[in-house]
């Protein structure tokens, strides 16, 4: 898809798992309401303290999601993915964005507005699960983050994250898997909480033992059993 390519929302709507199981009547409804948005790599979606009138679904490109210190120093929370959607926790708070949102690719997004989204969760209760659903998915997510970054070592996340990322092998005796960092190694090093200089260290380190080869933001994991073994 192109930057002059029209969008279909309902079908857009109807491909997204929040959306999976409501009616067609439904996402009719959702998409009458919705309206497509496009940003370039570096814009700015929405500031922390903005308040949200919706939420939002990526069809292509990427939003990164995060906050800024006092002393200016960056904190990625969350990268959001083509047909990832986020902003509902912060929609149905009614509060202020906690975080900014910047494109980190030429992005195209749906914005799904905050009317709609109520007048569709009193009319069926099977999309209020499914939003219930989604938001506690999000929630068991964070909760699993935060775990990794307080109790395990900055080698155990970048080694989950590589794991987490990587094509599965075309046959179950292929140890060898490949993955393609979806954006700076800057980006993930913060989204993981390390410092870019920990980052490179770490991956210099799995790449000196043989267990990864790096190559840009292309790597090759060498031996996938290996690398889940790997103590530093």
């Amino acid at each position: 898809m192109t930057e002059h390519d029209v969008v279909d929302i309902a079908a857009l709507l109807s491909r997204l798992p929040l959306f999976s199981a409501i009616t067609s009547a439904h996402i009719e409804h959702l998409a009458a309401a919705s309206r497509e948005k496009r940003i370039r790599k570096g814009e700015t979606l929405f500031h922390r303290g903005d308040l949200p009138r919706g939420f939002y679904a990526v069809v292509y490109g990427q939003i990164k999601l995060a906050f800024s210190s006092p002393q200016g120093t960056e904190k990625v929370v969350e990268v959001i993915g083509a047909r990832q959607t986020f902003g509902e926790a912060v929609m149905f708070m009614q509060r202020p964005y906690p975080v900014f949102a910047e494109a980190l690719a030429d992005t195209l997004l749906v914005h799904i507005p905050s009317k709609a989204v109520i007048e569709l969760l009193e009319a069926d209760s099977t999309f209020a699960l499914h939003m219930l659903a989604g938001l506690s998915m999000r929630v068991h997510q964070l909760i699993q983050d935060v775990e990794s970054y307080s109790l395990r070592s900055g080698a155990q996340r970048l080694i989950g994250y590589l794991i987490r990322n990587c094509q599965e092998p075309e046959t179950g005796a292929d140890r060898t898997m490949d993955l393609e960092l979806p954006t700076s190694k800057q980006v993930i090093a913060s989204l993981l909480n390390l410092t870019p200089e920990t980052f490179s260290r770490v991956l210099h380190d799995l790449s000196s033992s043989g267990l990864i080869t790096v190559h840009g933001r292309h790597i090759t994991i060498n031996d996938i059993e290996q690398l889940r073994r790997y103590e530093p």
